[in-house]
């Protein structure tokens, strides 16, 4: 039996794209040496607050929902030169921005899991999904930017927040919990995750491979690995060298 879908309505949505969107543009002011127009300013707060939805209805085969109505691409477009025009007003409000953000990524992140549900995907891909519902407005802004993909790299939990609030939505959802709840305690949950990583710092530990483990690590080179053992050739006995004679003194004493 599909899953109902977790609607909200028009302006929580608004809300969140235009977080987004004016994330996008104070991420964007940090590149002066771009010296983008107000149209590159647009349209980054557009992929921002708009991203993670267009992939998620493109993955789903369906017209994305931010063209189905003429309120979306205005509100990111405007937020987005709002976030240019008063960046130092919001980088004083970083916490309050960054608490927000993790709210809109709950949120996108339960209306993409769900959405996938509803189409009928089985768990994985709809939690799939979901995470890049969540986090994928971030990824196409670093493309456009031409800088190292955020959620790739080591740093605050923001996809791995995205993915634990998406994964519990997708149990509680196998245990038959009412939609609504369940969403609003994944949304939660996600929040809470970001937030506190956000505040002390919290990531997921760096690439490495396992030889260089400190409890791993072997003493000395690695052996080679071979398949066969090796068949021992038997050599004759190198000669003993001869004693070298002792040196007679010679001359007057």
């Amino acid at each position: 039996m599909p899953t109902p879908l977790f609607a909200i309505p028009l302006w929580i949505d608004l809300v969140a794209v235009a977080i987004g969107a004016i994330q996008g543009a104070m991420f964007a002011g940090r590149f002066t040496d771009r010296r983008m127009d107000l149209l590159g300013i647009s349209i980054i707060g557009i992929t921002v607050g708009l991203g993670g939805g267009l992939l998620r209805d493109i993955l789903l085969g369906g017209v994305p929902a931010a063209l189905l109505s003429n309120w979306y691409l205005p509100v990111a477009a405007v937020f987005a030169l709002l976030g240019m025009l008063l960046q130092s007003l919001f980088n004083r409000l970083g916490a309050l921005i960054i608490t927000l953000d993790a709210v809109t990524i709950g949120l996108f992140g339960v209306i993409g899991t769900t959405k996938a549900l509803a189409a009928g995907l089985p768990e994985i891909p709809a939690l799939f999904v979901g995470v890049v519902s969540a986090v994928g407005g971030s990824v196409l802004r670093d493309m456009m930017l031409n800088v190292p993909i955020a959620v790739m790299h080591v740093g605050s939990l923001y996809a791995a927040a995205a993915l634990a609030g998406c994964g519990l939505l997708v149990v509680l959802v196998a245990f038959e919990m009412q939609i609504t709840v369940a969403a609003m305690i994944c949304v939660v949950a996600t929040t809470v995750i970001r937030v506190l990583a956000a505040r002390f710092g919290w990531s997921l530990p760096q690439q490495r491979a396992i030889g260089s483990w400190p409890h791993w690590r072997r003493r000395g080179p690695i052996p080679p690995l071979r398949v066969w053992p090796l068949r021992r050739v038997r050599t004759a006995p190198e000669p003993a060298p001869e004693p070298a004679e002792e040196p007679t003194l010679t001359g007057d004493r």
